[in-house]
């Protein structure tokens, strides 16, 4: 994120089966179907004001292995001139990850890869930029975790692994409060605040934000961003007026 461009709101399309859903704490069995046309979703957005796409491969987070490169290349044909496309899900190889970023991604978001070996995170960054790549911190219970979020999966300390990572040369991250996510309940401002404090590398929070009043707190606490899905998808939050009022605070 161009922090030079302030507090952005990046609007989250998430994809199984070729469809844009969204998972109640990253559950499979909680998923909901919001459309089959996940490039319409996207143009959508794009109109609307995003500087931004979140576009996650849910099956690849879950299966280890990318399932939607030709979808997420569509949506990036369609809208990656106007728009910065990230992707994420499934990215646990340099090479898959670098084949995001061929494909037209703006940058990749790689979690358990990084998480379990900080080389990983050096090399991307070394070959691709700091600015395409960004690691994906999802909290759960206290501790951060990968492997699309599988109740099986053990955690590190989220703060020891943001430091470990910002010394091989990552800048950014995306928070993730598991118990809240798709859950409209509010973010966790502790957990974002206590990141934030660490004061290495920019924070964009995730996860039960449903309002502008959620947006400015996320921004009031020093994160440099908000990833927004299920109140978009249900009219909870206009994406046009949301980008205003939080541009207003500028």
């Amino acid at each position: 994120m161009d922090a030079a461009r302030g507090f952005d709101i990046l609007p989250a399309i998430d994809l199984r089966g070729g469809r844009v859903v969204r998972l109640q704490q990253g559950d499979f069995a909680r998923e909901t179907a919001f459309s089959s046309e996940p490039v319409a979703v996207a143009r959508r957005f794009a109109d609307a004001g995003a500087r931004w796409l979140h576009v996650v491969d849910l099956d690849g987070a879950r299966d280890g292995a990318p399932a939607h490169a030709a979808v997420i290349r569509e949506i990036v044909e369609a809208v990656g001139d106007r728009v910065g496309v990230e992707v994420a899900g499934g990215l646990r190889s340099e090479e898959v990850a670098a084949a995001a970023l061929d494909a037209g991604a703006a940058r990749v978001v790689v979690g358990t890869a990084a998480l379990e070996d900080h080389r990983f995170a050096a090399r991307m960054v070394a070959t691709h930029g700091a600015e395409r790549v960004v690691v994906a911190i999802d909290v759960r219970r206290g501790a951060a975790v990968g492997h699309g979020w599988a109740p099986e999966a053990g955690g590190v300390d989220p703060a020891e692994i943001i430091a470990r990572l910002v010394d091989a040369g990552v800048t950014t991250f995306e928070v993730t409060a598991i118990e809240r996510d798709g859950l409209l309940i509010g973010p966790d401002l502790v957990l974002y605040e206590r990141m934030v404090a660490i004061g290495r590398g920019a924070i964009i929070a995730s996860a039960g934000i449903s309002t502008v009043a959620d947006l400015r707190a996320v921004r009031a606490i020093g994160c440099s961003g908000a990833i927004v899905g299920r109140a978009l998808y249900e009219g909870r939050l206009d994406l046009a007026d949301a980008i205003a009022a939080v541009r207003d605070l500028s």
